[in-house]
């Protein structure tokens, strides 16, 4: 399982259930490597999607509302209920992609986080847990590129201690 986001400097995500910047470089990568793949998100970020679910790509949606249902995409409502669920994948097409309370309860089980840093800081109210400070380490570091007035890299990091989906 891979976990995939584009954050500010402080690890900032969002604000008011929206993504902090519109770089359509990141949003073109995002696209190409979840595509044809899996990808889990919570409730409120599946809501958030301008299409939903996500065309050409399994979505899975993680709700704890026995309620909730999503058209077109799997709904699972613990952790036990996804882990089964995602045995039917290979892990390396599996992308975590939000939001804050997702990335942060399954990023122990992700072997790499693929990281847009934008070189900025910017007001926000949803964050996720420093990368290098819950036992990954920077594989790859791309140059810094500029669209739409911000500055970025791409990272990769890969988690030293991965816990195992049981």
């Amino acid at each position: 399982m891979n976990l995939i986001v584009a954050v500010a400097k402080d690890f900032a995500i969002g604000k008011d259930n929206k993504l902090l910047f519109n770089i359509p470089k990141d949003m073109a990568f995002f696209k190409e490597k979840t595509m044809n793949n899996v990808i889990i998100m919570g409730e409120k970020t599946y809501l958030s999607l301008p299409k939903r679910p996500l065309p050409k790509r399994t979505n899975i949606v993680l709700s704890d509302n026995p309620l909730f249902e999503a058209e077109g995409a799997v709904v699972v409502h613990n952790l036990d209920e996804l882990f089964s669920q995602l045995k039917a994948y290979n892990t390396d097409n599996i992308f975590v992609c939000g939001g804050a309370s997702v990335y942060n309860l399954l990023m122990p089980y992700c072997k790499y986080a693929f990281i847009t840093v934008v070189n900025e800081i910017v007001p926000a109210d949803t964050y996720i847990k420093d990368v290098e400070k819950n036992g990954f380490k920077l594989i790859y570091s791309s140059e810094t590129f500029s669209e739409n007035n911000h500055e970025f890299s791409f990272r990769t990091y890969e988690n030293l201690n991965i816990k195992q989906c049981d």
